[in-house]
């Protein structure tokens, strides 16, 4: 995924790219990464789960949130889709019927794998940072690590990174124990 597979691409061409590839458009390049692989896949759905039921439904936790895997971002020519996103139900107190979503969401969750970590940290970053995106989290299940991100200015500031199986509290949802080791064992 790191050379794009076409420039001045439009949504036609990445409705073109087979269903067995995540699509984008970044910057106006066309860009299509394989399924994610079984330990990326891992990490995205535990901690999917773990979050979904303090936040998503306010099950022993705050609630307030939309949270969603791989959600279509619209924003300008730009077409993303993270692993994870959510949205604070005060920003967007109505679910949207459409296909995708045009509001940034105010968090973002991105797998790192050795074939879309250097768009991950690159370009993808930079469009959530210019959508105004609020917090951001990067996690590298080979690595073990959850990075912590915080939109300053305009600009990300790491706030912390986290490795190997401990248990934390990571920004925005620091109001529940979030126990890492459960994101890396298969």
């Amino acid at each position: 995924m790191s050379r794009p597979l076409k420039k001045d691409a439009t949504y036609a061409d990445l409705c073109a790219v087979p269903e067995n590839f995540v699509a984008e458009i970044l910057g106006g390049e066309l860009y299509a990464s394989p399924r994610p692989a079984p330990r990326h896949s891992l990490a995205a759905s535990v901690l999917g789960a773990k979050l979904m039921g303090p936040f998503h439904h306010g099950e022993n936790g705050p609630g307030g949130w939309w949270l969603l895997n791989e959600p279509e971002l619209h924003f300008d020519a730009d077409v993303l889709v993270p692993d994870i996103a959510g949205w604070r139900r005060e920003r967007m107190p109505a679910f949207p019927s459409t296909a995708y979503f045009t509001l940034a969401p105010d968090w973002v969750c991105e797998v790192l794998s050795p074939s879309t970590e250097k768009i991950d940290r690159s370009k993808k970053l930079a469009i959530y940072a210019r959508e105004g995106v609020r917090n951001a989290w990067l996690v590298n299940p080979l690595l073990q690590t959850l990075e912590v991100w915080r939109l300053v200015s305009e600009r990300w500031s790491l706030v912390v990174v986290h490795e190997g199986s401990t248990t934390v509290h990571a920004e925005p949802f620091d109001a529940i124990e979030l126990p890492l080791g459960a994101l890396w064992e298969a």
